[in-house]
């Protein structure tokens, strides 16, 4: 089809994305006025369906958006009255004393939440409130208007051909036009990405920099649970392949949240983010924890650790980076879900006094200025520094100076300034032949577990018949380039399995099992010659995580 007619829908402000950042600007929007006309446009089969979360709220950002969101119902429900922090060994640990951190590491206050259920509430609120959502509805395109602004998002396109082309059974979507579209998209999200490209808002920034984050939810015995606790552990096995860290969350139900972060700079193209995280399970405290209890959930994604110097410009002309689509975690609090309504907070804010004053398709200044010396802000310019200390020098610089750093900027200066972070994380990719393979335990099937069988605990779903959603820009990389150089990470890096080498008698074959895909965006992200790209697939695809 070398034109393809489709009908357009208008609206105020179009957001893309259901999560904290996209729901909050569609309740403020509302709350401001209720006669605009918002959207939100949502991946995933339901809202809440793609929300994977490490599920310590600090309830800041709802406070400011929905003040008594306790009477409204919020699903809040388990106060953190317990916080560990452990340095792990192989068989032992030490506990890292909670009195010489800085006051902001400090989670009573805070709660242990499912973020899909906190969303899901959003969602009726929002709905309450007049804000038109559309699940199963994946943006894949963006709309231009004629001065190079971006006016809208093609949405709901389905029955593309395998190749990619339009066949007699495709639907063409619909064109979504707004006077402001915001991206909420989460972590390297394809419309965002292709915005910060096209208007080089990373220009004069560092790199942003990613961790890949995986999580089960176990049912262990009544006896061991203790609602309320929250754990985090450093050290082993990562050791000094990577850095990264774990969570331990005592939820409701006798339920726990067991999570594993490794950050994607690390070096040795070796290295199994994912059997890091099933090796971690046999420590003697993790595994006295989970024994004879049962995992019934397993989910994964990329988080955006690169903080206040790797944010990019926020705004473009008639589009606004919300939450994770520009990179909000404070990463040693391991939290940004309180950036991300602030930040749709403040973006709806900045688009009602932009369409109240008639205007449309222009910058949104007056967001970037609230996001950066407003609240968010001052969260992550206290904690800058950590993570390039980390990076550089290693676990126990950044416990040390990282420490200090936080205490001296709680007090409102740094002695360190604001330090690089250098290469991407593609890049800090060495050569195999640098490196040594890893030995990893095989999966006992209590305790561990095969990547396929935890892949099938995501609940990701994927129709066959469509294109394949990762994209390779050269398809014999993957063979005459990262095989020899780097053993083909991919068959690592990946969290779900998509990858694989297979041997055929003509050769080694790369393999994209994309079926398995729970849109972690980690491939997009590490790939050391930055071959892949991560496109959506047709709505509704993808994990359905149930309370993650």
């Amino acid at each position: 089809m070398a034109e393809i007619e489709r009908e357009a829908m208008e609206y105020d402000v179009v957001i893309v994305g259901a999560g904290p950042a996209g729901l909050s600007a569609a309740i403020r929007l509302k709350q401001l006025d209720a006669d605009l006309n918002v959207v939100v446009l949502e991946k995933g089969s339901e809202v809440g369906a793609h929300i994977l979360s490490g599920a310590v709220l600090d309830p800041c950002g709802l406070d400011a958006l929905i003040p008594d969101w306790k009477e409204k119902g919020a699903p809040l429900n388990v106060p953190v009255h317990e916080d560990n922090f452990y340095m792990l060994g192989e068989a032992g640990k030490i506990r890292i004393p909670n009195a010489p951190m800085p006051p902001l590491m400090n989670n009573h206050g805070n709660y242990i939440v499912s973020m899909g259920n906190v969303c899901r509430w959003m969602a009726e609120q929002a709905e309450e409130l007049g804000v038109e959502i559309f699940p199963g509805m994946a943006c894949s395109e963006l709309v231009y208007g004629d001065n190079g602004e971006v006016k809208g998002v093609v949405a709901g396109v389905f029955g593309l051909e395998p190749d990619g082309s339009y066949g007699p059974g495709t639907e063409p979507g619909m064109e979504l036009h707004g006077k402001y579209v915001f991206l909420s998209e989460g972590v390297r999200g394809s419309l965002s990405k292709e915005v910060i490209a096209k208007y080089d808002l990373s220009a004069g920034k560092e790199p942003q920099k990613y961790g890949v984050g995986m999580k089960e939810i176990w049912e262990i015995d009544p006896a061991k649970h203790k609602e309320g606790t929250v754990t985090h552990t450093m050290g082993w096995p990562l050791g000094s392949n990577a850095g990264g860290g774990s969570f331990i969350y005592h939820l409701e139900n006798n339920q726990v949240y067991v999570g594993f972060v490794v950050h994607l700079n690390y070096k040795n193209p070796h290295l199994y983010p994912y059997m890091e995280f099933q090796r971690f399970k046999h420590h003697p405290m993790v595994a006295e924890l989970l024994k004879g209890g049962k995992r019934v959930a397993y989910g994964a994604r990329a988080i955006t650790e690169g903080g206040w110097q790797s944010m990019p410009k926020l705004v473009a002309p008639g589009v606004a980076l919300l939450g994770c689509s520009a990179g909000m975690v404070n990463v040693p609090r391991i939290k940004g879900n309180h950036n991300a309504m602030l930040s749709g907070k403040a973006a709806a804010e900045a688009a009602y006094d932009a369409i109240k004053a008639d205007r449309s398709g222009d910058e949104l200044t007056a967001y970037e200025t609230d996001v950066r010396e407003g609240p968010i802000g001052s969260d992550l310019k206290k904690v800058r520094n950590v993570k390039p200390l980390w990076s550089k020098y290693g676990l126990t610089a950044s416990l040390v100076l990282g420490g200090m750093d936080m205490w001296t900027n709680t007090l409102g200066f740094s002695l360190l300034g604001t330090l690089g972070h250098g290469k991407n994380d593609a890049l800090s990719t060495e050569e195999a032949s640098k490196h040594q393979p890893i030995d990893y335990p095989k999966p006992d099937g209590t305790l561990s577990f095969d990547r396929l069988t935890n892949v099938s605990f995501a609940m990701t779903n994927h129709e066959e018949s469509q294109p394949c959603h990762l994209k390779l820009t050269d398809p014999d990389i993957p063979v005459k380039v990262n095989l020899p150089k780097f053993d083909e990470p991919a068959q690592r890096y990946c969290p779900a399995g998509v990858y694989e080498m297979v041997e055929d008698e003509e050769g080694p074959r790369f393999v994209i099992n994309f079926q398995n895909c729970v849109h972690c965006k980690t491939c997009d992200i590490k790939d050391p010659s930055q071959n892949i790209t991560w496109t959506t697939p047709q709505g509704g695809d993808g994990p359905n995580y149930p309370n993650m």
